[in-house]
């Protein structure tokens, strides 16, 4: 199974659509989405190409190919929209026997997570991508490819038998790391 890693969306049509034909062009079985889906959030300008509405529709002909979590920016009223959950902090995906932890960052993160062990966390919330072991366990900020931070580009990343593959939205491959 391969899994497009994307996160912090924050309501970009014109964004979104670009990560989905990344993710087309990469085989990808499946979408983890890391929160932050519609809502562009208070502290951050008006996005390019702006439609929550527009989002919606076009996750929701995927549904059955995603698994998200809630984002600081996600609310009830976004859930309502959406045809897939999208209201847990966290959930735990286990792929040929890894444990991967799904988080949006602002509850847990890399560096604050639940009890458990976990071969590898993926997160976003930042908006700043990262790629790097910690002791056992795999950390990847997949950063937000619509507001990036940090001078860099937009990046969402790929995971597939193990290895974590970070890119630029361009297709640019970043950094990849093995769980």
């Amino acid at each position: 199974m391969k899994y497009l890693l994307l996160s912090d969306i924050h309501g970009s049509l014109p964004t979104l659509e670009k990560a989905l034909a990344f993710g087309r062009k990469q085989q990808c079985d499946m979408i983890l989405l890391m929160g932050d889906i519609l809502n562009y959030g208070p502290r951050n300008g008006v996005p390019e190409g702006l439609d929550a509405r527009g989002i919606a529709d076009r996750l929701n002909a995927l549904a059955d190919r995603i698994v998200a979590v809630r984002g600081n920016c996600d609310s009830e009223v976004d859930q309502m929209l959406l045809r897939f959950p999208i209201m847990q902090t966290y959930t735990l995906l286990v792929d040929e026997g890894r444990k991967i932890l799904l988080t949006h960052g602002h509850v847990y993160s890399d560096s604050q997570l639940p009890p458990g062990h976990f071969d590898a966390v993926v997160c976003g919330h930042t908006h700043l991508w990262h790629l790097e072991r910690n002791g056992q366990t795999v950390c990847c900020n997949t950063g937000s490819v619509t507001f990036p931070k940090g001078g860099n580009p937009p990046t969402l990343g790929t995971m597939d038998k193990g290895l974590i593959s970070m890119f630029t939205l361009d297709g640019e491959l970043l950094k990849e790391m093995k769980i």
